[in-house]
């Protein structure tokens, strides 16, 4: 890949933006070293170490930068529910708050966007999909926050309220037009129900899915083919647990429909706890992916009564793939990255002149090396450090320690020879 610069220099050296700014000896995961110029929310150029004119500048030397992660199936209104002394408060400003909270935590991660799935009807009605949408707001500019409309059931007598309430949602600013087809009496009717209502207003589609049903994905891969800006299942688990030859016609329905699949390597998903199979894992991600369908990855839950731990990071989902699927690293990587950005209709982000400048910079060598031990981490949205992350790892003075000079995590302003001051 050539150095990209399509805007020389002004003959000052200086860029025409004065917000611009320079990523400096950052590694590539084609193992270059480069630096990066950022200007106006994108990748302005891209050159040699040391070649771009100085600006405010960003020491990355000892990091590898990557487009930036996302995460495509989130629960934040749920999130950080698991030690709550009794029942959880789902009063608004409790779920504004935890949304804010999750949000922070995973983009210090790396994540610049989250698409977040946020159950409406019941007793609470549309009241958690308005306090995500209050924390949207409040962090525009940090992360890119899209809510999913999910209502349980929209077929029947029972379903007017929550069709109805579903168009409310949509109105009210819902991105992504979502719901729980194993969880409707009538799983088809309530599929048909979200696509119509995905399409008359031109929404992308997002279905929380067991998958354990090849009739029902056989029926939705039908009605669902061709839909655009996108249709999403999640987390399709249930796949594994057919048999395989049912399991592959099923994979090569959904390639032929375009249909992504996010998978949740991480943790079950409790927005399925209904669903028909006690033990719901990881979706078949290399079957999927040999019938070409496009897999994504996410967290799921976090930190609540279906999963009491979580760390809502990108990078330990693409870890999962790559040590428990056969993933190699970068295909990992992938799943969290630019499949994932594409299961949201977001745009690609490369390291290149010209794209939007969502980066992730890991203190490490290597795309492998970063999936295994990636605590230091810089983050860029929209062309701007929004969050960073500095971990320094010691040990007592030993002789074993000096002879094999151990790679360790530092502060971006100390060199790797220099002891670092102690907590």
């Amino acid at each position: 890949m050539p150095d990209s610069q399509p805007q020389p220099p002004r003959p000052d050296g200086a860029t025409s933006d004065a917000s611009a700014l320079l990523l400096s000896g950052a590694r590539l995961a084609d193992g270059r070293t480069v630096d990066v110029r950022l200007s106006g929310g994108r990748v302005d150029a891209v050159g040699t170490a040391g070649s771009l004119a100085p600006g405010t500048r960003v020491d990355l030397s000892g990091y590898l930068l990557l487009p930036a992660p996302v995460e495509p199936h989130g629960h934040a209104n749920t999130a950080l529910t698991a030690e709550a002394d009794g029942p959880a408060a789902y009063a608004p400003d409790d779920i504004q708050r935890r949304t804010t909270e999750a949000a922070l935590l995973q983009l210090g991660h790396g994540a610049t966007a989250l698409r977040t799935h946020v159950q409406i009807g019941d007793v609470t009605g549309l009241a958690p999909l308005e306090a995500v949408l209050h924390a949207r707001r409040a962090l525009n500019g940090l992360i890119d926050v899209f809510a999913v409309a999910m209502p349980r059931t929209l077929t029947g007598i029972a379903g007017a309220d929550g069709l109805a309430m579903l168009r409310d949602a949509v109105k009210m600013g819902a991105s992504v037009v979502g719901g729980c087809p194993d969880l409707d009496p009538d799983p088809t009717g309530h599929v048909e129900a979200v696509l119509g209502l995905a399409a008359e207003h031109g929404l992308p589609v997002d279905l929380h899915l067991d998958g354990d049903d090849p009739a029902l994905l056989a029926r939705f891969a039908a009605m669902a083919g061709g839909l655009r800006p996108g249709v999403t299942l999640g987390p399709c688990g249930g796949l594994t647990q057919l048999p395989r030859q049912l399991a592959l016609r099923a994979a090569d329905q959904l390639a032929a429909a375009d249909i992504t699949v996010c998978c949740l390597p991480q943790a079950e998903c409790g927005a399925l706890e209904e669903r028909r199979s006690p033990v719901s894992p990881c979706a078949p991600v290399r079957l999927l992916r040999a019938a070409g369908v496009r897999v994504a990855a996410g967290s799921g839950t976090l930190r609540d009564t279906a999963n009491p731990v979580g760390r809502g990071d990108p990078l330990e989902a693409a870890f999962l793939l790559a040590s428990r699927e056969g993933l190699t690293p970068q295909e990992a990587y992938g799943a969290v990255s630019d499949r994932a950005r594409a299961a949201m209709g977001l745009p690609a982000v490369r390291v290149e002149a010209g794209f939007p400048a969502e980066l992730l910079a890991v203190r490490g060598e290597s795309v492998a090396g970063a999936l295994s031990l990636a605590y230091s981490r810089v983050v860029v949205h929209r062309g701007r450090v929004v969050a960073r992350t500095s971990a320094v790892r010691e040990y007592c003075d030993s002789a074993a320690v000096v002879a094999l000079d151990l790679p360790r995590q530092a502060r971006p302003d100390q060199g790797e020879g220099r002891q670092p001051p102690r907590a």
